[in-house]
């Protein structure tokens, strides 16, 4: 079977993350939850992405995120499992569990159910956690994407972290 059952957006932007962090030397791990893996299954499609791909989490529970991660319980009480503050410690937590020089969490409201008002369906959180960086330098940002059904926001999510992985 020859060619990749992705979408070619997200393998070309896989492509150029994959050449971007060989040529920097940095290696870089993934905490999904919305996304369930596939930023991972993008940057394994390319060749070479062993140079530069540490490891992957994929946290769909908030009992994963707490395991695996070393997120904290209270955090996900008082600000949810979609918030900056569960996004930047899975990004850290990533780092912890892994020799990456730089981590990326995904967290969000994929649908068609599970958005609220506060937090519609489409409504989707990143951080980025670098080894070493200062914390003030804390990458995180929320979005809203478009309702374009679970596998669209799940794409364009798996864009923006992609995105967020380049040097």
């Amino acid at each position: 079977m020859s060619g990749s059952l992705l979408p070619k957006p997200l393998v070309d932007k896989a492509r150029e993350v994959v050449h971007a962090n060989r040529r920097a030397g940095r290696r870089v791990a993934i905490a999904e939850s919305c996304t369930g893996g596939l930023v991972a299954a993008a940057i394994t499609e390319i060749p070479g992405s062993s140079e530069m791909f540490e490891a992957a989490f994929v946290t769909y529970s908030n009992a994963a995120k707490v395991g695996q991660l070393r997120v904290s319980e209270e955090l996900v009480e008082t600000f949810g499992a979609v918030s900056v503050a569960v996004a930047w410690a899975m990004a850290r937590g990533a780092l912890l569990a892994s020799e990456a020089d730089v981590a990326v969490a995904v967290t969000g409201i994929a649908g068609p159910g599970g958005g609220s008002a506060s937090k519609p369906v489409g409504t989707v959180v990143f951080a980025r956690a670098e080894r070493d960086a200062d914390p003030a330098r804390i990458v995180a940002d929320q979005k809203l994407f478009e309702d374009s059904g679970r596998s669209g926001v799940r794409l364009q999510a798996a864009l923006c972290a992609l995105d967020l992985l380049m040097p």
